[in-house]
Parts: structure tokens; sequence; C-alpha cells
């Protein structure tokens, strides 16, 4: 039994930034595995941040709001949570929402608020990828499939 740890808003709960719920449908495959179990997480909840809350995008000095409010410590408070949830179930493999803050991986949005995209990792992807754990996004899970 595989157990890997994904970003709850990719199961479809309603913890984004803005409250919304959003379908994923490349996530189907990953569900319909008797071997996978998946187990859910949110870090910025999990840091501390209400949802909905202010959008905010990671730079090299940390993770802002547009409105400049710091949320740094809230996003490294998060991606603890979520790297002890990951350990306690032993997940070698995480699919996390690509371009965000927190979970993005390999590419984010640059903190300049404009839809810029960067390379680079969210507070909670870079935690991950530190600490051994594989970290694909949504849009990898064909590749992920196919490694397990």
């Amino acid at each position: 039994m595989q157990f890997i740890i994904i970003s709850a808003c990719l199961l479809g709960q309603s913890c984004r930034y803005d409250g919304q719920c959003r379908e994923y449908p490349e996530i189907t495959p990953l569900c319909s595995r008797k071997d996978i179990v998946l187990i859910p997480v949110c870090p910025e909840q999990a840091g501390g941040l209400a949802t909905p809350r202010p959008a905010a995008e990671r730079s090299k000095n940390g993770v802002f709001t547009r409105e400049g409010r710091d949320v740094t410590a809230e996003y490294e408070r998060g991606a603890r949570e979520a790297l002890r949830l990951a350990r306690l179930y032993g997940c070698r493999w995480a699919v996390l929402k690509e371009k965000s803050p927190s979970c993005g991986s390999c590419c984010i949005y640059d903190g300049t608020f404009t839809r810029t995209l960067t390379e680079g990792d969210g507070v909670t992807a870079a935690l991950f990828r530190k600490e051994g754990i594989s970290v694909v996004s949504e849009s990898r899970i064909p590749w992920l499939l196919e490694q397990l």
C-alpha cells in the first residue's frame, strides 16, 4: 500500500485561498487505484491561515500578501505540519497543487502579483524535497502512476 500526501484542495476541499472548491479531473486515476491511500493536507490552514484568505505569493524574501503582509511564518509552520503528517504515514510521494506559494513545485508565481511564473518551489514543496519526499504536481499524475 502506498501512502501519498496530497493537497486537500485537489480532492475538492474548500481550502483554496479564495474559499472556492474546484474539480481536478486529473486526480481521478490516482483516486481509483486500490493500492494508494491519499492523505489530504492544506499547509496554509495547518499553518493557521483562514479560508478564505488574501492571495499570497512567494518571493526571495518570504511569502507576502498583495497588501504586503508577511505570512512567511504561517507558511513555514504549515509546511512543518504537512511534513509531520507525511512522516506519520511514511509517505515517499506528495502530489501538490502547482503554482501555489506553499505547494507549487518547479514553477510558482514570482511575488509581483502579475500572474508571472518563475522557477521555484513553494514552501511545503521545498521542505518535502529537502527531507527526501518526491513532489509532483497534479499535471504529472500520469508520470507518477507509471513510477508506482
